[in-house]
């Protein structure tokens, strides 16, 4: 079995975030171009060591030569540098995690946000920076983690691998979500909620936690619990039954 051409989770986000900064450059794309100048697999050390110039010459290819800009601004460049080097990773605006033990809130819910700045739903499911994972109940919010989104942006199938970093959880709020991305949530047992205006997550799971109260039969499919609108049914057939 061969190795992953990048070494570590930490350097496979140095490498999506550059990319990010490269104008929406592929990740495999860069990996392949860093490749060429470095054995694999790629570390912190290798990409530490990149300078401005080095990355316009790697992304020049065949055609580098003095003062090529590979069609990108000087700003670009160095932003992208800096996120090789590990600068710039965290972010300020990140919110605190919560204190959790698992089953210490019965009745809830795990949900994903994407999203890209503080606390919001403001991602789109193929390329926020990150998920927000929430345990939700009909009276408690609790964040439990914040997952990156994109260090699956350099597997072969990026929608499979960000569907693995969620499938813990029960929903998926996103911005937008293109069809095959769904099929591959899906699959993994995620049910994903379009919500294209986006917004405060506290605001968002407000609203789900009213639902939650009377939840109707998607939700209570997914709570594992009968819907609302099939218990008179049921309370029906049982009395039928015992007439019978």
């Amino acid at each position: 079995m061969s190795a992953p051409p990048i070494a570590s989770r930490e350097a496979a986000l140095r490498i999506a975030l550059a990319a990010r900064a490269l104008d929406g450059l592929d990740v495999r794309a860069l990996v392949g171009a860093l490749s060429e100048k470095f054995d694999l697999p790629l570390t912190e050390s290798k990409l530490a060591s990149i300078t401005v110039e080095d990355l316009r010459s790697i992304l020049a290819g065949d055609h580098a030569e003095e003062n090529c800009v590979v069609g990108l601004s000087a700003d670009a460049l160095k932003e992208a540098v800096r996120f090789l080097w590990g600068e710039n990773i965290e972010n300020s605006d990140t919110p605190a995690v919560d204190s959790y033990e698992e089953g210490e809130m019965p009745g809830s819910i795990r949900v994903a946000i994407a999203n890209n700045k503080g606390e919001n739903l403001d991602g789109h499911f193929g390329s926020c920076e990150r998920f927000l994972v929430y345990q939700v109940s009909a009276d408690k919010i609790k964040l439990l983690a914040i997952r990156s989104g994109l260090d699956a942006d350099a597997e072969e199938d990026k929608n499979k691998a960000r569907a693995a970093v969620i499938a813990d959880c029960d929903l998926v709020y996103i911005q937008s979500i293109g069809g095959p991305a769904a099929a591959k949530v899906v699959r993994v047992g995620v049910h994903p909620l379009k919500k294209p205006k986006g917004g405060p997550v506290r605001v968002v799971l407000d609203e789900l936690q009213g639902a939650l109260q009377s939840p109707p039969p998607w939700l209570a499919r997914i709570m594992g619990l009968p819907a609302a609108s099939l218990a008179k049914f049921e309370v029906e057939e049982e009395e039928e039954e015992e007439e019978a």
